[in-house]
């Protein structure tokens, strides 16, 4: 039986499981498999969530930490709101300094886990994707280290590159864990996995600044 044929039926089943389940996107499925595999994210966590539109991880998240935690979406596009009060959303570009003093004061405490998905606009030339995704990586660990608690973890979309051991090194020398995730929703011809750093070191949170 064909590869593609198989990819197609499995790209096609996580796409009608979330219609049928009421997941905004099937990418849900990637961030509930990582963390059930390796629970870097519980019950109570205030979790960031970057490059949330349409929604799909804001789900996931808030099944796992509950009512008593807390959510935050940001994404360049506006995200449907939820009903919960216990999740927010934001405009803004993970880029742009706005953007971290936007999260930092809708937080109502440090950060226990930040997730990003962001991707940039494939252009269809490997090493171009593969460097502006590094660079949106590099970004989000920018956030991570502002808002991150010691010891919270981070969870972050990266494509396979040259460019890929120097990142993992970037990101080892913040945390005492880091792995390549890939999960069973992730299409395994796509060059798309994760990151997952584990135990921010207290040394490398950056401090806020009045």
């Amino acid at each position: 039986m064909p590869k593609a044929w198989i990819q197609d039926r499995k790209r096609d089943y996580y796409y009608k499981k979330a219609k049928a389940e009421n997941y905004r996107s099937r990418a849900t499925y990637k961030l509930s498999q990582a963390v059930a595999k390796y629970h870097f994210i519980r019950r109570n966590d205030v979790v960031v969530d970057l490059g949330a539109a349409p929604g799909g991880w804001i789900q996931a998240a808030r099944k796992i930490a509950g009512k008593h935690g807390f959510v935050l979406g940001v994404d360049r596009k506006p995200i449907e709101p939820f009903p919960q009060d216990y999740i927010r959303t934001i405009v803004g570009d993970i880029a742009e300094p706005e953007t971290l003093w936007q999260i930092r004061s809708f937080l109502p405490r440090k950060a226990d886990v930040v997730i990003s998905d962001v991707s940039p606009n494939i252009s269809g030339v490997w090493e171009v994707d593969h460097a502006r995704q590094i660079d949106l990586a590099s970004q989000a660990l920018n956030i991570a280290l502002h808002v991150l608690r010691p010891g919270g973890n981070f969870f972050v979309k990266v494509f396979e590159g040259d460019l890929l051991n120097d990142f993992m090194k970037t990101v080892e020398a913040h945390f005492e864990s880091v792995k390549v995730v890939k999960p069973k929703a992730s299409r395994a011809k796509s060059s798309e996995m994760y990151l997952l750093a584990m135990h921010l070191k207290p040394t490398s949170r950056v401090e806020e600044q009045n």
